[in-house]
């Protein structure tokens, strides 16, 4: 979800998002393993070409569920291929969003934001959107670039959080990112 689509990655270079160097440097198994269980319901926002959302789909099995969100068709069709490709068969949904809009219906028990929030215009209405989307003991986990994203940024965009009703549960390590994991206040 982005209005800015200078910020969002053009599909052409999606490759740069999924590669074996960046699996060892921000392996999905090791940052997703503590909050991913069998039968769970996650959301993925900003999936790109999936390089999170395979690991995700078979950490829920066939009991659980993922839905893959992105703002640009192409992403969700490299996904599609991915999951084809592996011959596996994974409870994936994919969905594309709108530019203002989640447009998803459910309740999560894990929500899933890896480099995406800092691309948003409109916070407010998405935390409130995500608010009706997180089961009451769910979680929320933001990872965002050192680079791109302040101190004073992060800071904002959880004061924002905090509008919508999510409260600091726990501030993972994951150096050089900016992480926060969030509950329902």
């Amino acid at each position: 979800m982005s209005h800015d689509k200078t910020r969002v990655c053009p599909v052409e270079r999606s490759g740069s998002l999924d590669n074996r160097i960046r699996r060892w440097l921000q392996n999905p198994q090791k940052i997703l393993g503590p909050y991913i269980m069998e039968g769970m319901e996650v959301l993925e926002i900003g999936c790109g070409p999936g390089f999170f959302t395979m690991d995700m789909g078979r950490m829920v099995r066939k009991s659980g569920r993922v839905v893959a969100v992105d703002l640009q068709e192409g992403m969700l069709q490299k996904v599609k291929e991915k999951i084809r490709l592996s011959g596996e068969e994974l409870n994936i949904e994919l969905h594309k969003c709108e530019s203002d809009r989640i447009g998803v219906s459910g309740e999560f028990d894990f929500v899933f934001l890896f480099y995406v929030v800092h691309e948003l215009p409109d916070q407010e209405s998405f935390f409130r959107e995500l608010s009706s989307l997180l089961k009451n003991d769910g979680r929320i986990l933001i990872v965002e670039p050192p680079m791109h994203v302040s101190k004073q940024a992060f800071n904002e965009m959880l004061e924002i959080a905090g509008k919508a009703g999510f409260v600091v549960v726990d501030r993972p390590k994951m150096f050089p990112n900016k992480v926060v994991l969030l509950g329902k206040n």
